[in-house]
């Protein structure tokens, strides 16, 4: 499976959620949306433990199956289909969930989530819906 993860996903791998963990641990391939990184730099800037959370994620992302995904013209079209979509069925999320739902969905992938609003996205793949 080929598995792209959001902020909230990377964070609860980070404090050890098994669940999350055997997931990605299956993942034949871990993608990383750069809006993904932007949100977990910006939160290790406003945290206290910034070297120390830069140097897991430095680690994370030197695993062999681990890429950064970065968006381009493709993108903009599944961008626009999924705004769309949910502003027609009136259940907008976050500018930044939007740019991961349509790299999910540019590039085929699996996307693990805690966050609920995307189950408004019914064509978003999903490994498993949170609890």
């Amino acid at each position: 499976m080929k598995l792209a993860l959001d902020t909230s996903s990377y964070t609860h791998f980070c404090k050890g959620d098994l669940e999350i963990k055997v997931v990605i641990q299956q993942a034949e391939r871990i993608f990383l949306p750069f809006v993904v990184m932007a949100e977990l730099r910006a939160g290790f800037m406003a945290g206290s433990r910034t070297s120390k959370n830069e140097a897991v994620l430095y680690r994370f992302l030197n695993s062999p199956r681990v890429e950064i995904l970065f968006a381009d013209e493709e993108t903009t079209h599944h961008y626009a289909r999924l705004f769309f979509q949910l502003r027609k069925q009136g259940t907008p999320i976050p500018t930044n969930d939007l740019w991961i739902a349509a790299l999910a969905s540019q590039h085929h992938l699996f996307l693990l989530t805690q966050d609920a609003h995307f189950d408004h996205l019914p064509q978003i793949l999903r490994p498993y819906t949170p609890a």
